[in-house]
């Protein structure tokens, strides 16, 4: 397993790009102000394309560390999906002066919770754009990459109410940590947890009683930033909520990527995995073919396979779209990809590193 010094040089290695970002061109988005009391003092950004339909869909979507709204917009394409499809895209940005590297807090308790810090910020955003563009409120969907796809987990598990589905990119699950020691711990993949007790930190959130969002979740095999242990995790938490065992409806291969679906008993997708082989920290990007969206950049990497067509068709976002370009695997291959996490946890260590961890990430300028 990676060490955690390794994981702290990584994350300071990565910082020098967060100044660079923050400059980088707004593009196609549009601020979006006024949207409320905004707690956890974000950004927000927009993107309503001039042939926006009669009542759209809105796809929220929260970029990673070191980037920006634009950035991620320019090197996942979804506003070229947007303008084609005519859907509503909002970006909520982080802000240096909350996290120097750009990331959302996920591991904040003051941020992940209902109602508070940069999770209510962000529902605010929602509400105000919902609002101005006579959103249609059953077909509200969230995705974002490593500390942006943990935040769509704390925003799916915060929120079950307003989102349809969401899509989990390279992130983690809800109620991986509390603070920074835990959030590091937690990318490398220290420790497990069954899937009942991580389906029961969702159903703690709120308390919800009406339907569960979808889930997509989305994962390199070789990254080296946020241990794929972590897709694992979040398939057993979201197959415990939705009430599901591990054997999956369909499995197949997109390219040379296996792709799993699981289904309720409507025959609706209520979770899909797409592990991607080779990949490291980032998302997947398809820049040529038929399904060429977005652009190769930092942590936007070309693999063959674009997450957001795909996403974008799943939701039904896109005329005459299908996600179902698969082909069906080997027996043998289908039971090696129904692993599934270890139902027992294993016991994790307890030594006291928070303040040493902390001191290295602003040694690093990663915290304040």
């Amino acid at each position: 397993m990676k060490k955690l010094s390794a994981t702290i040089a990584q994350l300071a290695a990565m910082h020098p790009m967060s100044a660079a970002s923050a400059k980088e061109p707004q593009g196609r988005l549009k601020d979006l102000a006024g949207f409320g009391s905004n707690p956890g003092a974000l950004r927000a950004k927009a993107h309503v394309p001039k042939n926006i339909r009669g009542h759209p869909a809105l796809v929220v979507v929260l970029h990673g560390c070191t980037q920006t709204a634009a950035g991620y917009d320019r090197g996942s394409g979804w506003s070229q999906l947007a303008d084609e499809h005519g859907f509503a895209l909002l970006f909520p940005e982080q802000q240096p002066g909350n996290n120097p590297n750009l990331c959302f807090n996920w591991f904040s308790p003051a941020d992940a919770a209902r109602d508070r810090g940069e999770a209510l910020s962000i529902r605010q955003m929602i509400a105000t754009m919902v609002e101005t563009y006579d959103i249609d409120a059953s077909r509200i969907f969230v995705t974002g990459l490593s500390a942006g796809g943990a935040m769509a987990s704390i925003l799916l598990a915060t929120y079950p109410e307003v989102f349809a589905g969401g899509a989990i990119i390279a992130g983690l699950p809800y109620g991986a940590a509390s603070n920074v020691s835990q959030a590091l711990e937690a990318m490398r993949g220290a420790g497990r947890h069954s899937g009942a007790e991580l389906g029961d930190r969702v159903r703690r959130a709120v308390g919800h009683s009406g339907p569960w969002p979808s889930i997509s979740i989305w994962h390199g095999t070789a990254d080296a930033t946020v241990s794929d242990i972590n897709a694992d995790a979040i398939l057993a938490q979201w197959l415990s909520v939705h009430g599901l065992d591990g054997r999956p409806s369909t499995t197949a291969m997109v390219g040379s990527h296996p792709h799993r679906r699981w289904m309720d008993k409507a025959g609706r997708t209520v979770i899909e995995d797409y592990r991607i082989t080779g990949m490291g920290h980032g998302t997947p990007l398809a820049t040529t073919g038929r399904d060429a969206c977005g652009t190769v950049m930092p942590h936007m990497l070309e693999v063959g396979i674009s997450s957001t067509r795909r996403m974008a068709a799943t939701w039904k976002l896109l005329d005459g779209s299908s996600s179902d370009a698969t082909s069906t695997l080997p027996a043998e291959k289908t039971a090696q990809l129904e692993r599934l996490p270890s139902a027992e946890p294993a016991p994790a260590a307890k030594t006291d590193v928070e303040k040493i961890i902390e001191d290295a990430l602003r040694a690093a300028g990663l915290m304040r």
